[in-house]
């Protein structure tokens, strides 16, 4: 039998390990099994750990983090950092799986909660929501290589579909919700972590307090949040925030209640049963909007290394070709190149800057190499819109043609925000960008074959100069110079259509291409009449801004998801039940 001596030397708690750490540990989190510790540094390092003290990996974000929870299923754990951005790393090797820019200020708070129950249909059978696009279209396409760019800097693993798939896994998965919460307030939903669907500021909430008069009502103000959970049934949110009570109307006015604070902890109960009660019907929009993000991502990297490497080869170009027009001032001629080329294409005389631009300066090696370069990079611009760009556009048409077919039965999808008339201008956005692919196709190919004609007439000036046989080059065509002296020599229609412009301009373009595109339009039912005067990027912002404006997030950064859900809590929580 125990002592009361030996019974007084008992130790409630054992130390297990103490190991030191290069760094402050700023903040821990256990995973669900309780066998795996992740834990945040000062220096903003995350640390992986099993419990035997096993390390599994280390990385850096970058920027400093200021939340941490794991997954449900302790497959993936979510940080949040201090430019607002949510980012998503498996377990396994810590590697990113997706990055989202939910809030504008610090993530301080996060909670990933699942539902106890699969998601089944009305009958009571499982629900798998059936994703038909691999019925119609190859795998998603991957967003381009960035010259300079490290694996995952993009905010996108290598494999992107098999990491969405990982994160979603939405025909089986069961149902959960991500909730984060920033220091403005605002409090972000996603499903599965990577489908955002709702958001709301505790600044908005009004409530009662129990004990002091339902006639009355208040909200927070000078508040920040600490904590928020969800409930298992996702049926209700609990948000731990401190700040200062003012009554509704009055927020000047001191609040004096009874056997209340008007400043310190507060704890708000928050009614989310939508969650709950409509849970088929947002695990199937999740389903049918899925990857459109990414999808949107690689469009928008498309664009950007499209324009990176058509703004190289022009400056290539232009750098070699600006030494003419240095040579036609110094001789003292009032004239310009195009000039020049035109009198020498004409047969009409030879001048002398002309004569040692093309044998002394430029020479047959650099016009092959310029040739090349512009050549090499509009196979580039062609390889990356069929690889990566088109692909891409098509399937988020597709996808929103899935959601318009959704939103057409109001009965079931209107009450979570699924507007018929805002899916339908997002689709008409989709084709329409489908319809500036083909136009930008068409304008690229046009211009490449007009430059390979200049440079070979070039080659055979520089070979009739230095009175060298020519019979072996390519031949050219003089009305197609003379068309690129007048339109393209100065002018990049390319590169125009690369870059936004704030301003709408016609850009001139073949009567066949515009023929073309017009049957296009007709055929797609478009009512757009300004297309012509909209560039390949301009389009793109167009699309985006349909897709993602939101009342509460700016113009210049939007979301596609929110804009198609509209925040529902809005109705639900005009008045939360209480608050403790």
């Amino acid at each position: 039998m125990e002592t009361e001596e030996e019974s007084s030397r008992v130790v409630p708690f054992q130390l297990q390990f103490d190991k030191p750490l290069p760094s402050t540990v700023t903040m821990a989190e256990w995973n669900p099994e309780k066998d795996l510790l992740a834990m945040v540094t000062q220096d903003s390092k995350i640390l992986l750990h099993r419990f035997n003290w096993q390390r599994l990996w280390t990385i850096s974000p970058g920027k400093s983090i200021t939340s941490l929870c794991w997954r449900p299923d302790g497959k993936a754990i979510a940080v949040g950092l201090d430019d607002g951005t949510l980012s998503l790393h498996d377990v396994e090797n810590g590697k990113l799986l997706r990055s989202l820019k939910s809030h504008r200020s610090a993530i301080i708070c996060l909670n990933w909660e699942e539902d106890n129950h699969q998601v089944t249909d009305d009958c009571g059978h499982t629900l798998k929501c059936e994703d038909r696009t691999s019925r119609f279209f190859p795998p998603a396409p991957k967003a381009p290589r960035m010259p300079g760019l490290v694996s995952g800097d993009n905010g996108f693993m290598d494999d992107g579909e098999e990491s969405f798939q990982e994160l979603s896994n939405s025909s089986i998965q069961r149902f959960n919700i991500l909730c984060s919460g920033d220091k403005d307030g605002n409090i972000c939903f996603s499903i599965f972590g990577i489908f955002p669907i709702s958001k709301i500021n505790i600044y908005d909430i009004t409530f009662p307090l129990p004990h002091v008069g339902a006639e009355t009502t208040y909200k927070l103000s000078n508040a920040s949040i600490h904590k928020v959970a969800l409930s298992k049934d996702l049926c209700r949110l609990i948000v731990m925030c401190s700040g200062d009570l003012v009554v509704v109307g009055d927020e000047l006015r001191d609040v004096h209640l009874a056997g209340h604070n008007a400043h310190g902890l507060h704890c708000l109960a928050l009614n989310t049963s939508i969650f709950c009660d409509r849970k088929n019907e947002l695990h199937q929009v999740a389903q049918q909007a899925s990857n459109i993000e990414d999808l949107t991502e690689v469009v928008r990297t498309s664009l950007s290394v499209m324009c990176r490497q058509w703004s190289d080869a022009m400056h290539t170009f232009h750098e070699k070709f600006s030494s003419l027009s240095t040579l036609i001032i110094d001789h003292g001629i009032d004239s310009s190149p195009q000039e020049e080329f035109l009198s020498l294409l004409g047969g009409a005389r030879t001048s002398p800057p002309v004569h040692q631009f093309l044998v002394n300066t430029l020479t047959e090696v650099g016009v092959k190499r310029i040739s090349k370069v512009i050549s090499g990079a509009g196979k580039e611009l062609q390889s990356i819109v069929l690889d990566h760009l088109q692909p891409a556009a098509e399937v988020i048409g597709f996808r929103m043609g899935e959601l318009r077919g959704l939103s057409r039965w109001r009965t079931r999808y209107h009450g979570i925000g699924l507007d018929e008339s805002l899916v339908n201008n997002a689709t008409e956005k989709a084709g329409m960008l489908l319809v500036q692919v083909e136009r930008f196709m068409r304008v690229l190919s046009s211009v490449l074959q007009q430059y390979a004609n200049f440079f070979n007439w070039l080659l055979k000036c520089i070979k009739l100069l230095m009175s060298e046989p020519s019979d072996q080059l390519l031949p050219y065509n003089s009305e197609l110079v003379v068309i690129f002296l007048r339109f393209l020599y100065e002018q990049d229609p390319v590169k125009q259509l690369l870059e936004i412009s704030d301003a709408d301009y016609d850009i001139e373009i073949d009567v066949e291409t515009m023929q073309r595109i017009r049957e296009l339009v007709q055929f797609g039912g478009f009512s757009d009449t300004e297309y012509l005067r909209r560039t390949l990027a301009k389009e793109f912002q167009q699309m985006e801004i349909r897709y993602y404006l939101l009342p509460f997030k700016p113009p210049d950064k939007t979301w596609l998801v929110l804009a198609l859900l509209c925040p529902l809590l809005e109705q639900d929580n005009k008045n939360a039940e209480k608050m403790f």
